[in-house]
C-alpha cells in the first residue's frame, strides 16, 4: 500500500485561480465610479471618452454595453441594477468581442486607382503544402479567399492528352487539379470575406488552342462578374469601389508570351545573373547553392518564364489569331520590357502594367534604384514573389516590398512562420477587406520631383507606449499537461515592432512562474519613424529549462489601426487561426 501512496504525490491538481483586476483597472473603476461600488452607464461613457479615446461614443452605446454585460454575466433578463461592479468592468475590458484592439469596418477611401493600395496576394494559391510534391487543390484557394486574400495565382498547363487545362506547379511532382474546378470555387467563395475585386494571375504555359478554351471557361464561369476593359491598356487603373464583386484576369498577352518564348534561350545564356542566397534575415538552413538557386529562380519566375515547349515562336501570326478571346479577357497586362532593370521600372504616360520581380530581384533593385521602384508603384502594379528555393513554402520579409510601394507582395498562404504572421497583421487593416490604402508619403511627388526615399534618415514621428497587463484562456484552450507535466506554465510575452529597419525591435516581459493567468504589468515604449507601416508584434512563450521554449500564441496588429486605451487582444496559433479563449489585456498610448 505504501508504494501507491508514494505515487499520489506526483499527481498535482493545477488549480486555476482567476486573477484580480490589475491596479490600473481598479484605479480607473474607482475614479469613474467616484469611489462607489458600481459604475453607471453615464460613468462608463465618461471612461470610454477619456481613457479609451472613443470620442464618438454615445451614452446609448454605454447603456448597451452595460445591458449586454449584465445579461451575459448574470443572466438578468429584467435588470435589477443598471450598473457594473469592478468584476463586470474588468470582464468588459478583457472581452475580445466587446473591447477589441482594432476595428472591423472598412474605413479607407476606396475610390483611388488600384495602384494606390497594398493588395492581399497569394503565391501558387493551389498548393496544399510544399512546392515540390504536395497536392494541388481548390481547398487552399477557398481558405485564402475566406481569409480575405484578393489575388489568386494559378499555374495553367495542358493535361497529358493536351485537350484540357490543369493547374499544377510545373516540372514538379505536385498532383494536378482541373482548372474548371478552381474557377468554380473562386466564383463561389470570391466575395465571402470582402466585396472588393479578386485578381486571378495566370502563369500561362498553354498553346493558343488551349488559351481559347480557357477564355471560354472563364467567360462561362464568371459571366457578368468578369471585368473586361473597353480598351487594350489602361491609362489609369479603376478603383476598388468601381470593381466591387468583379473578377479581374492578369497575365501576359499572347504576343508578349510568344516573344518571351523566342528570347528564352538567349535569356538563359546571357541573363543568368548570380543572386545572393542570403535571406533578408540571414541564411536559411539546407539551402541550395547559388547556381542551383538561379536555375530554379529563372524557371520559376512567374509571368517571365512561360516555358511551354509546345509553342513554336517562329509562327506567331498564325497562332495568335486563334486566341483573340483570351487576349480580350486580360484586364491587367503583365510583362517585362526589353532591357535592364531601369527600363523595366520606366513609367509610361499612357500605359499601366504589372511587373513581377522575385524577392532577390527586389532586394537588388532597391539597393540601386529604390526611388525608381517607389515612382513605378505610384501608377503601375509591382508583384513580388518568393524565390524558387523556398521548396517548403516558407516566406520572406514583406516590409521591403511595402516600403517601396509594391502592391502585390505574394506569399505562400499555406506556409507558416513569423513572416506570414506579419502578412496576416497588415491585412487586418481596413476591416480585413484585402485592400489597404498606401500611406500618402508613398504616393506623393515632392515639388522638386523627388519621391519618398526609404533609405533616408527619418525623425521619430510618434512613440507607441504598450503596457502588457495579463493573459488568460490557456487553461480553456490547452490540456493541463500541454506546457509542463508537473506544474503550471511559466509564461512570458515578447512584444515589439516590425516596420522600416530603424523602427524594428523586440522586447520581453519577465517570466511569470507557475501561473495559468499570468499578471506581468510591464510597460514598453517604441519610438516610430514610419508609424504608417509599423506592425505591433506580440508573442507569448512558455519558458522551458531543458528544451526550446513552447509557443503559446501570437498576433500582429497594424499600429495605424490600434485603438488607444485598455484593450483585450486575442491570440492566434502558429497557422494564424484564432484561439477560442486565449487573450492578453494590454494598454496602448500614443505620445
Amino acid at each position: 500500500m505504501g508504494s501507491y501512496r508514494m505515487c499520489v504525490c506526483f499527481t498535482r491538481k493545477f488549480k486555476v485561480t482567476e486573477a484580480a483586476p490589475p491596479p490600473d483597472i481598479k484605479d480607473a473603476f474607482n475614479r469613474y465610479a467616484e469611489g462607489g461600488p458600481h459604475m453607471t452607464a453615464e460613468q462608463l461613457h465618461r471612461f470610454l471618452v477619456d481613457v479609451q479615446g472613443q470620442g464618438l461614443a454615445t451614452k446609448g452605446d454605454a447603456e448597451g454595453i452595460v445591458q449586454q454585460l449584465l445579461h451575459k454575466r448574470h443572466h438578468m433578463a429584467k435588470f435589477r441594477r443598471h450598473a457594473l461592479t469592478l468584476d463586470d468592468f474588468h470582464h468588459y475590458l478583457f472581452s475580445a468581442d466587446l473591447n477589441p484592439p482594432i476595428g472591423d469596418q472598412v474605413h479607407h477611401d476606396m475610390t483611388a486607382p488600384l495602384s494606390d493600395y497594398f493588395i492581399y496576394t497569394g503565391h501558387n494559391s493551389y498548393l496544399t503544402g510544399n512546392q515540390l510534391s504536395s497536392d494541388c487543390s481548390d481547398v487552399p484557394i477557398i481558405k485564402a479567399l475566406q481569409r480575405g486574400v484578393r489575388v489568386v495565382e494559378l499555374d495553367i498547363w495542358p493535361n497529358s492528352t493536351k485537350d484540357d487545362v490543369h493547374v499544377l506547379h510545373g516540372r514538379t511532382l505536385t498532383t494536378p487539379v482541373e482548372l474548371i474546378k478552381c474557377l468554380k470555387s473562386i466564383k463561389e467563395h470570391a466575395f465571402s470575406a470582402s466585396p472588393y475585386p479578386v485578381v486571378i494571375t495566370l502563369e500561362d504555359h498553354l498553346t493558343p488552342d488551349l488559351q481559347a478554351k480557357v477564355a471560354q471557361m472563364v467567360t462561362q464561369t464568371f459571366g457578368k462578374m468578369l471585368f473586361c476593359p473597353d480598351s487594350e491598356c489602361f491609362k489609369e487603373l479603376p478603383t476598388p469601389e468601381k470593381l466591387k464583386y468583379r473578377i479581374i484576369i492578369s497575365t501576359k498577352p499572347p504576343k508578349e508570351y510568344l516573344e518571351a518564348e523566342g528570347n528564352k534561350r538567349k535569356m538563359n545564356n546571357s541573363h543568368n545573373v548570380k543572386e545572393s542566397d542570403d535571406d533578408v534575415w540571414g541564411k536559411e538552413p539546407a539551402e541550395l547553392t547559388v547556381d542551383q538557386e538561379d536555375d530554379k529562380t529563372d524557371s520559376d519566375a512567374s509571368e517571365n518564364n512561360q516555358d511551354n515547349e509546345e509553342t513554336d515562336a517562329s509562327e506567331p501570326e498564325v497562332r495568335l489569331s486563334r486566341a483573340p478571346a483570351y487576349k480580350h479577357l486580360i484586364a491587367l497586362h503583365a510583362g517585362k520590357p526589353k532591357g535592364g532593370l531601369k527600363e523595366a521600372l520606366k513609367v509610361e504616360p499612357d500605359k499601366v502594367r504589372r511587373l513581377s520581380l522575385s524577392e532577390q530581384a527586389l532586394e537588388k533593385a532597391t539597393m540601386s534604384h529604390g526611388t525608381d521602384v517607389v515612382r513605378f508603384t505610384q501608377k503601375n502594379i509591382l508583384r513580388i514573389y518568393p524565390k524558387g528555393t523556398r521548396f517548403n513554402s516558407s516566406n520572406y520579409k514583406p516590409l521591403i516590398g511595402w516600403m517601396h510601394g509594391a502592391q502585390m507582395v505574394a506569399f505562400n498562404m499555406q506556409g507558416y512562420g513569423r513572416y506570414l504572421w506579419l502578412m496576416h497583421g497588415m491585412f487586418r487593416s481596413n476591416g480585413g477587406c484585402g485592400y489597404v490604402k498606401k500611406p500618402d508619403f508613398l504616393m506623393n511627388v515632392n515639388p522638386d520631383g523627388s519621391v519618398f526615399n526609404p533609405k533616408a534618415d527619418l525623425p521619430v514621428k510618434k512613440t507607441l507606449k504598450v503596457k502588457v497587463y495579463m493573459g488568460d484562456g490557456w487553461h480553456l484552450d490547452f490540456k493541463q499537461t500541454h506546457f509542463d507535466l508537473y506544474s503550471p506554465p511559466d509564461f512570458y510575452t515578447r512584444v515589439g515592432i516590425a516596420g522600416v529597419p530603424a523602427d524594428e525591435i523586440m522586447k520581453k516581459t519577465k517570466k511569470k512562474e507557475d501561473d495559468w493567468t499570468p499578471v506581468w504589468d510591464e510597460e514598453f515604449a517604441f519610438p516610430l519613424r514610419v508609424p504608417e507601416l509599423a506592425l505591433l508584434r506580440v508573442e507569448v512563450h512558455e519558458y522551458d529549462r531543458s528544451e526550446k521554449d513552447d509557443f503559446a500564441g501570437q498576433t500582429c496588429l497594424p499600429v495605424s489601426e490600434l485603438k488607444p486605451g485598455i484593450r483585450a487582444v486575442p491570440l492566434f496559433n502558429r497557422k494564424g487561426e484564432k484561439f477560442n479563449s486565449v487573450r492578453l489585456l494590454m494598454r496602448f498610448e500614443f505620445i
